[in-house]
């Protein structure tokens, strides 16, 4: 009987050493597709050149071949991020449950519930077409309206995408700065709409809807293969229904890249105009893109001289505060709630933009 009480442990340990076997192969075709993903990227600039000045002859200075050259450069640029972006989201989000983000969310206090709100709006997997749902399951669970706010303005505007290709595309910096600021105004939005008290702006059927999912405690656990599954699938998705809206983003900036005269987009956009910032939140509001497809156009207006502050609160407003976003919150919100949403976002993008200008 010693002896196998002996034994027991021995055997229970051994079990959990993985076989190195199975991992190997997989191992090594990661690295053979991360080897020819950076061979592929590092090359891009070369081969853009190649393909607009020696293969096709166009001459140096031509608006259509600067043009032809952003776009040949750009779109297989972007779409390789992506790539890798979204595989490493789709993993991520797989921690995060609908379910399990309420958990975390309910019963929070104001402040540091806003805090916990607006980082996980930027991991969690949610935009603008899914504010209903998450609204309502969200306040009958007992999370704060500014609470739920911090969440839904975050969500969309700190897009995890748009972060690493901003990242990718101009630096740290850059990407920081949309991070930092995008943060503030989730938290501080969703702080001044909480100590409001608007929760009677509210449709009364959303507090009568019992949120049906509450009572179940049950929540699958994936182990590391359905993760990796999960980011897989994400790829699909995603990539596939975003290429023809990065495309389109790409495009509009090669135009914007090769016919656009610098001396007018800095008139436009520039620090010089006092104007600029509440004009670009203007212009963003009504469009509708994701965070792929306007990232391009971003790096597009950068090139021709547009201020930094400018490009960030147009970004924003595109991203963040878009017209269907707004249409689509009118199912749960009243005109008030919906008129304080816009104008409090809309009054820190404003202010981001005009600081930012100031400062650099």
């Amino acid at each position: 009987m010693s002896g196998e009480l002996q034994r027991h442990p021995a055997d229970r340990k051994a079990t959990r050493i993985p076989d190195p076997g199975r991992w190997l192969p997989w191992i090594l075709i990661a690295l053979a597709a991360a080897a020819a993903w950076w061979l592929a990227y590092s090359n891009l600039e070369r081969f853009a050149n190649w393909l607009v000045y020696g293969a096709l002859g166009m001459p140096t200075g031509n608006r259509l071949a600067s043009a032809i050259a952003f776009f040949v450069f750009e779109a297989p640029k972007v779409l390789l991020l992506l790539l890798v972006v979204v595989f490493g989201v789709g993993i991520v989000r797989s921690f995060f449950t609908p379910e399990r983000t309420r958990r975390m969310l309910a019963g929070r206090r104001q402040t540091a519930g806003n805090v916990l709100a607006s980082l996980l709006g930027v991991v969690t997997p949610f935009c603008s077409c899914s504010a209903v749902p998450l609204f309502i399951g969200f306040v009958t669970t007992g999370v704060p309206l500014g609470v739920t706010f911090s969440f839904l303005i975050a969500a969309p505007m700190i897009n995890e995408v748009a972060l690493v290709l901003l990242f990718g595309l101009f630096g740290w910096k850059v990407a920081g700065l949309y991070l930092g600021t995008g943060l503030l105004i989730a938290m501080g939005a969703g702080w001044v709409i909480g100590k409001l008290r608007l929760e009677r702006w509210v449709e009364g059927w959303v507090y009568a809807t019992a949120h049906a999912s509450s009572a179940s405690g049950t929540e699958e656990r994936m182990g590391w293969a359905e993760r990796v599954s999960s980011g897989r699938d994400a790829v699909k998705d995603i990539v596939s229904r975003v290429w023809p809206y990065v495309l389109a983003g790409i495009a509009v900036g090669a135009g914007i890249h090769g016919y656009v005269p610098e001396q007018l987009m800095a008139s436009i956009m520039g620090k010089g105009a006092w104007w600029s910032v509440p004009l670009a939140v203007l212009i963003g509001i009504p469009m509708y893109s994701n965070a792929a497809g306007i990232i391009p156009v971003v790096q597009a207006l950068l090139e021709k001289g547009a201020a930094l502050g400018t490009v960030l609160a147009f970004m924003m407003s595109v991203i963040g505060l878009s017209l269907p976003e707004v249409v689509i919150l009118r199912k749960v919100l009243k005109l008030p709630l919906i008129a304080t949403f816009v104008g409090v976002v809309g009054a820190g993008i404003l202010v981001v933009g005009y600081l930012f200008n100031f400062v650099l």
